[in-house]
């Protein structure tokens, strides 16, 4: 075997006798290929956490942990990472249920050499297949025009990671975020990734579509289904036939059409609004929302059977505010593509400007920052935006929005939680009134819609005469 051909990434060879695992260490040495050793699989993961490994070799049977625990750490490090399990000849159905668990292949005890080799060199030419794959199928989606993500932070880098394996799949995806995150963006990236790139991505967002015609809007309508139908219409589960539909803020889908829309997802059967005939489709469903979908489930809001269906792969968008880094390349690119629409000589950011910029908040997120950046455009003369150009506060820092239940005492039972909340409320309100009022306790009484006796009578039990003097 060529040695030249050996990459820098090393083996992974997880086995605790210390004789076999010699064994196979120089085998593979002996190839040209660096080995890392691991005698169980606490070690086997501190390894995997320094550096990532051509090719894992793992026995199954170890005194600390087991190799299933090796495997699902290796696919935690990169689902791609081939892991080849080693196993005694008695236990080959534990060999078998590894694969089912993504090992790439298994070696019944005890070990050949040559046949050790032959596996690694399998191995590893299988990744070097994917990789390039993985880079002709990026190539592809750069042509097809696939949208620029711009960041640099390990959080947007761990999220197109997330987006790039799912795209591999027909697996539904929820994208969660705040509003202004990019969530659509990140759609299309999963769309131009995936082998749907030629066909439709087809976005509809489930708040901005009445929810009379909603289900028209998603389903179609033949001609005569209800007044103003003067001729059949496909809807946008038909218009993305081989392609991607992305539900933008499914959370405020109503409950009615919720049945309607997970069996369309389950079968990939539906019919059009008026009419009798089942129509099927082939699409690829991506969902998107800025609430928090599990509070709803719990709070009875959404199905909690379209949530689970929904939610098979969950990505989290990252807020502005976590990766404060990406700030400054985001700038500059939505100014340079201002400047480019609006016909305009470039612009720079005054490094006065750029600190202004990384200091905001944005709780409006990338589309805040991109708004702000397209009215500095329009307001810069020269050729310099400054931070006056920005109409921000410099240092600005937006208080967290907090709980207001988080700080109420709730022990006791619930008849002693009620009456001293209740208590407290009413405090407050008359508080309120009273000043509100001058110190006029009559139109204080008035305003809050209860007898004069009443109030001082309130006033009195609560003990709240003395703050009333305050």
């Amino acid at each position: 075997m060529d040695r030249s051909r050996r990459g820098a990434e090393p083996i992974l060879l997880v086995e605790d006798k210390d004789s076999l695992r010699t064994m196979l260490r120089h085998a593979l040495e002996g190839q040209g290929y660096a080995v890392v050793e691991a005698r169980d699989e606490a070690e086997a993961r501190a390894a995997l956490g320094q550096s990532l490994p051509a090719v894992v070799l793992s026995d199954l049977r170890l005194p600390d942990g087991d190799g299933f625990g090796v495997l699902r750490a290796a696919k935690d490090a990169d689902p791609d990472l081939p892991v080849i399990v080693m196993t005694a000849y008695g236990s080959i159905q534990d060999a078998v249920a590894a694969m089912k668990d993504g090992a790439l292949d298994f070696l019944a005890k005890p070990v050949d050499p040559e046949h050790l080799l032959f596996m690694v060199e399998r191995a590893l030419a299988q990744r070097r297949l994917l990789s390039e794959y993985n880079l002709l199928k990026e190539e592809a989606a750069k042509r097809r025009g696939m949208p620029a993500i711009i960041g640099e932070s390990a959080v947007i880098r761990q999220t197109l990671q997330s987006v790039q394996r799912a795209a591999g799949s027909d697996t539904t995806v929820l994208l969660e975020g705040e509003s202004g995150t990019g969530k659509e963006l990140f759609a299309r990236a999963l769309h131009a990734l995936s082998d749907r790139v030629a066909a439709p991505f087809v976005a509809i967002n489930c708040a901005a579509i009445p929810e009379t015609l909603l289900e028209a809007e998603l389903f179609g309508y033949e001609k005569g289904a209800f007044t103003g139908a003067a001729q059949r219409k496909p809807g946008r589960f038909e218009l993305a036939q081989r392609g991607t539909l992305f539900l933008d803020e499914v959370g405020e889908l109503p409950m009615p059409l919720q049945a309607k829309i997970l069996r369309a997802i389950e079968t990939k059967r539906f019919e059009r609004l008026g009419g009798t005939s089942t129509i099927q489709v082939d699409i690829r469903l991506v969902a998107a929302t800025n609430r928090g979908l599990r509070q709803a489930v719990a709070n009875r809001q959404f199905r909690e059977d379209l949530y689970f269906r929904l939610s098979v792969f969950p990505v989290t968008i990252p807020p502005l505010r976590d990766r404060p880094e990406d700030i400054p390349l985001l700038a500059r690119h939505f100014v340079e593509k201002t400047c480019t629409d609006m016909g305009r000589k470039p612009m720079a950011l005054s490094e006065r400007a750029m600190e202004v910029l990384s200091s905001h908040p944005w709780p409006g997120n990338v589309r805040e920052l991109q708004n702000a950046l397209e009215r500095a455009v329009i307001l810069t003369e020269g050729d310099t935006i400054h931070p006056g150009h920005l109409s921000l506060q410099a240092n600005a820092v937006q208080a967290p929005v907090e709980d207001p239940w988080a700080s109420l005492n709730l022990d006791g039972t619930l008849a002693e939680v009620t009456a001293r909340i209740t208590s407290e409320a009413e405090r407050r309100k008359i508080l309120r009134a009273v000043r509100d009022a001058g110190g006029d306790k009559g139109r204080a009484a008035d305003s809050l819609q209860i007898g004069f006796k009443a109030l001082l009578a309130k006033i009195r039990d609560l003990g709240i005469e003395p703050d009333l003097r305050n």
